[in-house]
């Protein structure tokens, strides 16, 4: 892949080694402030609103200078926000400018896989990213866990250093902190790629008409809109699924926040293997055959609520997550390939993930509805099940639809030309 990837690699572990374990960290300070239950599903909320607010100039960014510039740049934003929890301002906003920084890593980050990755390979380069963002995840939530277990909290009795914060606290996010700033520090190894994509629009207006027009144009491909479709929904019943496996695991198994976290690391697990399982069985012109999945995953999430010992819970885990992992790295190989042919690398990622992380917003936030409204946890588990099935569903009618009308050989020619294009370069 060469040492250019390795490195995109590198920092994008660290990187997202620190947002997974902050988002514990931050339901710990939660609890200390005594906020009610249906405030940390917000933190989510937050995170990503960014995604969607900035996504008409975050592609234009990413594509104006080098990506792995770029890439540092936000990861410095990111240690900004951290740092931002020592003034006593409210995790929520501080997980706010966190996100700020990750809406605008997103798209450098996987358009630069674009630029150093030939087309060919596009599957196996994703299943690398999803393989250690993954692994990022399981040692994510292990470090959050433990910078909120008892066992740490208790070594570090002390005074307290800051108003609202007790010092183990404050020694968690200056953990945080250093992780953040290893990442940056691998950014500035990722050389420039030379790849320049002309003069981007400074006009905020402009700017949003071009993303729109960039929206249009995904949105009305017959292969980029299920493959847009299809990600957009997993991304958005996997962020509620984040908070459902801790609410599940408290109510069904007794669990607190600290030993809960650690079974999203399982759920991280099975990911891993479907991404790995993924990589190597499918290639890019077969990657809509996982819209079969969706009998498994909206079945997976009932099973679920009927779930009330550890050992089947570890195995419904595992099982959700490789399932997951299977359907998501080809879905974003082939959406990338897609949005690469029809657009740009930066703009076609941040048209994915303005739509992306519209879901999630959508589906947390209506998780915290459903806690508002004092629903109970099995009920709620039914209640996304089903909304999974019938929007995937949908997915899977519409590309049958759009298969009458698409020749899928059309993909394989782009493929060959694009590889082509790399080969002469």
């Amino acid at each position: 892949m060469g040492k250019g990837f390795y490195s995109v690699m590198g920092a994008q572990f660290f990187s997202s080694l620190a947002d997974n374990a902050l988002l514990l960290v931050c339901i710990y300070y939660l609890t200390i402030l005594a906020a009610p239950d249906w405030i940390s599903p917000l933190l989510k909320l937050f995170f990503v609103l960014s995604y969607v607010l900035l996504a008409p100039f975050v592609g234009a960014f990413a594509d104006a200078y080098p990506k792995g510039r770029v890439m540092f740049y936000t990861n410095v934003l990111k240690v900004c926000g951290c740092a931002l929890l020592f003034t006593g301002i409210h995790p929520l906003f501080a997980y706010a400018l966190v996100g700020l920084g990750a809406a605008a890593y997103s798209p450098a980050k996987y358009g630069i896989l674009t630029e150093i990755v030939e087309a060919k390979k596009l599957v196996v380069a994703n299943g690398w990213v999803e393989g250690l963002t993954v692994s990022s995840i399981i040692l994510g939530v292990m470090l959050g866990s433990f910078l909120t277990s008892k066992h740490f909290t208790e070594y570090f009795m002390g005074p307290q250093i800051l108003k609202t914060m007790p010092i183990s606290l404050v020694v968690a996010i200056c953990v945080l902190i250093l992780v953040y700033g290893v990442a940056a520090v691998i950014n500035l190894l990722i050389p420039d790629t030379g790849a320049r994509y002309g003069e981007q629009a400074h006009s905020p207006l402009r700017l949003v008409q071009d993303f729109a027009q960039c929206c249009k144009i995904l949105w009305q491909d017959r292969l980029g809109q299920i493959t847009l479709a299809a990600t957009t929904i997993a991304w958005g019943v996997g962020a509620a699924l984040q908070f459902i496996i801790l609410k599940w695991a408290s109510v069904h198994l007794d669990m607190s926040v600290s030993r809960a976290s650690l079974l999203l690391g399982v759920f991280a697990i099975g990911m891993t293997v479907g991404a790995v399982i993924a990589a190597r069985s499918l290639p890019l012109n077969r990657s809509l055959e996982v819209l079969r999945l969706r009998y498994a995953i909206s079945g997976l999430i009932i099973l679920m609520a009927f779930t009330h010992t550890l050992q089947f819970g570890y195995l419904w885990l595992i099982l959700a997550g490789t399932i997951t992992g299977y359907f998501i790295v080809p879905m974003n190989a082939l959406l990338q390939h897609r949005g690469y042919v029809l657009l740009s690398a930066g703009h076609s990622i941040a048209v994915q993930n303005f739509n992306e992380n519209l879901a999630i917003l959508l589906f947390i936030g209506f998780y915290a509805l459903l806690l508002k409204l004092n629903l109970p946890i099995d009920s709620v588990m039914l209640i996304v099940a089903g909304l999974t099935f019938v929007l995937l569903h949908l997915v899977a009618r519409r590309n049958v639809y759009n298969q009458k009308n698409f020749d899928s050989l059309a993909l394989i020619n782009e493929q060959k030309k694009l590889n082509a294009q790399h080969d002469a370069m």
